[in-house]
């Protein structure tokens, strides 16, 4: 396992639905051919894609790490917010380590949809501290909770928010992830992100939220985005990715990416 390699732990497949545009036999054979040992399948609150993500991972030789990008619920899971102004969900990415881990998954995305469904597949901290064994989590992207509370300016709440899912992963299982797509709101955060894990003795992880798999990849990404919508490309009031860096970037790409802080790169193979 080379320290120069890195693994992808935050990817979006076919089966995030009108959001990931990579085929899951591309992102292997892409993953393959960098010489990458593991590559993990992160979809938007669903876990579809399971069964062929692995046999696609078994097929070339890549490990498959199970895991989905789930949607917290900001209190339980049960209730729903009173007005379209309030908070309905946030981001945290989770990776089964084991098969304890990837079954306890499987009940935790199963509850989301039965019990927690607001907007979204929901799950909240109660459901994931019944269920956190063999799993490993990682802080999530700008849309988590700990991001938006350093994004505010409450560092301290964040700090205790970080902790709580420590407590939850239990020790060595929650790492404060960190990504730079090149977008100005995302460098203002990563200090941060990189400060609050000294301060807390929280390790970091580097990820790239890929959505499509190659960086030409952008622009049909975005007519799918389109799609999901319901909106035309020159429509402005709508959701787009500010950058075209969201694909699955070689490992050089993203050492390069992340040169002042190689142990996120490091903690990727972990």
């Amino acid at each position: 396992m080379s320290g120069r390699s890195f693994v992808h732990l935050h990817t979006h497949t076919e089966f995030s639905l009108l959001d990931g545009a990579s085929r899951v036999t591309q992102l292997f054979e892409r993953a393959g051919a960098e010489g990458m040992p593991a590559l993990a399948m992160t979809d938007h609150g669903v876990m579809f894609g399971a069964l062929d993500f692995y046999e696609a991972g078994v097929r070339t030789g890549v490990k498959p790490i199970l895991g989905v990008e789930a949607y917290v619920a900001p209190t339980s899971r049960f209730e729903r917010a009173p007005g379209e102004s309030e908070e309905k969900y946030r981001h945290l990415t989770i990776l089964a380590k084991d098969e304890t881990g990837y079954r306890n998954l499987l009940r935790l995305v199963t509850d989301a949809h039965l019990e927690g469904f607001y907007h979204r597949p929901r799950i909240d901290k109660e459901l994931l501290a019944e269920r956190a064994g063999g799993l490993i989590g990682l802080s999530g992207c700008m849309a988590s909770e700990t991001a938006q509370l350093l994004m505010s300016g409450q560092d301290a709440k964040a700090a205790d928010v970080a902790g709580s899912y420590g407590d939850i992963f239990g020790p060595g299982n929650f790492f404060i992830e960190i990504q730079d797509h090149g977008m100005a709101e995302q460098r203002r955060l990563l200090p941060k992100l990189v400060e609050l894990a000294r301060s807390s003795g929280l390790p970091l992880v580097a990820t790239n939220d890929s959505h499509y798999t190659e960086r030409d990849d952008a622009k049909p990404h975005d007519v799918l985005l389109c799609i999901q919508q319901q909106k035309v490309q020159t429509d402005t009031n709508r959701l787009r990715f500010e950058t075209d860096e969201f694909y699955l970037k070689g490992a050089d790409e993203m050492r390069r990416v992340f040169a002042d802080l190689p142990e996120a790169c490091d903690n990727t193979l972990v």
